[in-house]
């Protein structure tokens, strides 16, 4: 079957029953544990729809992943998808992170547990893809931007205190969709306990989420003020991750951000 650019993918069926299959090398299997410890996440949340874990394993130098088969192509509503989203992040923890580190993309995702979530987002989103980014050598530009952005970031929660939601992690349009029977499911997450806004800006980064789903789910928990700015800067994460991944216009795209932020802060 067609996927990401990650995995292999399958769909593996007796007749009867059916199964969705991703493979990759047997170094990967940890991905694939934090993959289906996520999904479980999300399903104890009895909020979203998401395919439920069947194993994982290795076997001839490869891991695989069994997960329940889903049919897509449904039509379903942007508008419920927006109020199961909300229900999802009323799901909360005791801190920022999660009980393990996982992946965004192919890239590791650290999730130690934090009290606050300017300091999270700090050194385990923010510094981490800094620190990708030296070893890539993009220049000192990012770098020095990236410092001083990280120095300066109460800026941006002095009035603005979040409390840690079960996020989906990686809530791109193509980690979304619906059943035949127009029921909403997200898949592939990368999940932890972080600001909910962190999703919703990554749901307006590249598109495939309407209207109807952001005014639903502002109508089951209206935003801060505040979002329009913070946006920018928890999708810098993912665009500094997709510089690192794909490089390209990402770094340049990565430098704009970074510009728009400090001039927030200067």
């Amino acid at each position: 079957m067609g996927g990401g650019c990650i995995n292999q993918a399958f769909k593996l069926s007796d007749g009867k029953r059916s199964f969705f299959v991703k493979t990759n090398g047997a170094d990967r299997l940890s991905m694939f544990e934090a993959e289906a410890a996520g999904l479980e996440e999300i399903l104890a949340s009895q909020s979203l729809r998401a395919p439920r874990p069947v194993c994982y394993g290795t076997s001839g130098g490869a891991a695989w992943l069994v997960l329940e088969f889903l049919e897509l192509g449904g039509r379903g509503s942007g508008a419920e998808m927006g109020r199961l989203l909300a229900h999802l992040h009323r799901t909360t923890g005791p801190r920022f992170g999660w009980k393990r580190d996982n992946t965004i993309g192919s890239t590791p995702q650290l999730n130690a547990w934090t009290d606050r979530w300017v300091d999270f987002l700090r050194d385990q989103r923010l510094g981490y893809q800094l620190q990708l980014a030296a070893q890539q050598d993009y220049g000192t530009r990012l770098q020095s931007k990236g410092e001083r952005l990280r120095a300066g970031l109460d800026a941006f929660f002095s009035a603005y205190q979040p409390v840690p939601s079960l996020l989906h992690g990686d809530l791109w349009g193509g980690n979304a969709g619906y059943l035949t029977s127009g029921e909403p499911v997200v898949f592939d997450p990368a999940v932890y306990y972080g600001d909910r806004e962190a999703d919703l800006a990554m749901t307006e980064l590249f598109g495939g989420f309407g209207a109807d789903f952001h005014a639903a789910y502002r109508e089951a928990w209206p935003l801060d003020p505040g979002y329009g700015t913070r946006k920018t800067l928890y999708n810098l994460y993912h665009i500094l991750n997709h510089a690192h991944l794909f490089g390209g216009g990402y770094v340049g795209q990565a430098q704009s951000m970074l510009d728009r932020l400090l001039a927030e802060i200067n």
